[in-house]
């Protein structure tokens, strides 16, 4: 699970809604740290005024304590390494440092070349389209995809394929009243060959 430590400034408290003048700032941030526990992160705060031996008892923020005095709180720190300090970042970026996919992201990512290039090449399977697949191999290829990537996209599309036919298969025996197949390649029982199959 990723875990993202918050080593926050002095202050009384980390919501920013106490004090003669709330923070705006710290009330997003409290309220988009909060959607991060959402996503899966565990999220720890430490305030500088309450808790000042576990800033010494973090190796790099010890450092930058060391460096600037305090000056550059907050800061984040995953897996012993800061990720930024100075500011309280966006929800869109704590959820690019923790590793968290937003909507955005993936919608950015099916609508990037490489995913529509293999799904060109599964569809293309689907649809028994062989200019179609050579075209959309190209462009893959061009794209420098894998050619594991492409054939795990080309059988999802024959996968379809076969799923399709099957179903087709299955209404045009009920539409034509085609009786169910029984027994080895389709025949009776007995009238099976008795070595082997076909």
């Amino acid at each position: 699970m990723t875990a993202v430590t918050v080593y926050d400034p002095p202050m009384c408290c980390s919501t920013g809604v106490c004090g003669p003048e709330p923070d705006p700032n710290l009330a997003r941030f409290a309220a988009d740290l909060e959607w991060l526990k959402t996503q899966g992160v565990m999220v720890q705060r430490v305030n500088l005024a309450q808790e000042p031996a576990r800033f010494v008892a973090e190796p790099a923020v010890k450092a930058l304590l060391d460096e600037t005095g305090g000056d550059d709180l907050p800061a984040l720190v995953m897996n012993g390494r800061i990720v930024a300090r100075g500011q309280y970042p966006a929800r869109a970026e704590l959820a690019k440092l923790a590793g968290v996919v937003t909507s955005n992201d993936a919608a950015d990512y099916l609508a990037s070349e490489a995913v529509r290039a293999l799904i060109g090449i599964g569809a293309a399977v689907a649809a028994g389209c062989e200019p179609c697949l050579t075209f959309h191999h190209n462009a893959a290829k061009h794209l420098g995809l894998s050619a594991e990537q492409m054939r795990r996209a080309a059988e999802i599309g024959a996968e379809v394929r076969a799923a399709a036919t099957k179903t087709v298969m299955a209404t045009k025996d009920r539409l034509l009243g085609v009786p169910a197949q029984s027994g080895c390649c389709g025949g009776a029982a007995a009238a099976r060959p008795t070595t082997g199959c076909c």
